[in-house]
């Protein structure tokens, strides 16, 4: 199963929009992009594996696996990337501003919903991030 990213960077954050099957599914805010530096970054361009985990503090949510340099990053509820993510990268129902959005853990429990319905029972999840650098 194979979700993706389109995102722009700006220079206190980063907005996109994740799709399945060129579908649009919810909005996402991350941290600007600073040279992949650990807790400051958002991540790379790729794409990466994704695997459901369950964490206490942000509860059912998605691990972005074999990030380079980079560990522990999730996809999970924010809805300020400057003063919530380390680096993850967080789904919103709504963009409010760079880097800003609403309904975090709404668009996450759709996002989680539909890898449950689509993906099958020993497939692998990916997501491929894209980046448009105009925003800058």
């Amino acid at each position: 199963m194979e979700l993706y990213l389109h995102r722009i960077h700006y220079r206190n954050g980063t907005n996109g929009a994740i799709f399945h099957k060129q579908q649009f599914l919810c909005f996402s805010i991350e941290l600007p992009w600073r040279l992949n530096l650990p807790n400051l970054s958002c991540i790379p361009d790729g794409t990466y594996e994704l695997e459901l985990f369950y964490s206490p503090s942000f509860n059912h949510n998605l691990r972005v696996k074999e990030v380079v340099d980079r560990s522990g990053i999730l996809t999970h509820p924010a809805n300020d990337a400057l003063n919530e993510l380390r680096g993850c990268i967080a789904p919103v129902s709504q963009l409010t501003g760079i880097g800003k959005g609403l309904g975090s853990r709404k668009a996450l429990d759709l996002l989680l919903m539909r890898i449950e319905g689509f993906k099958e029972w020993d497939e692998e999840v990916t997501l491929t991030i894209l980046s448009d650098l105009s925003g800058r």
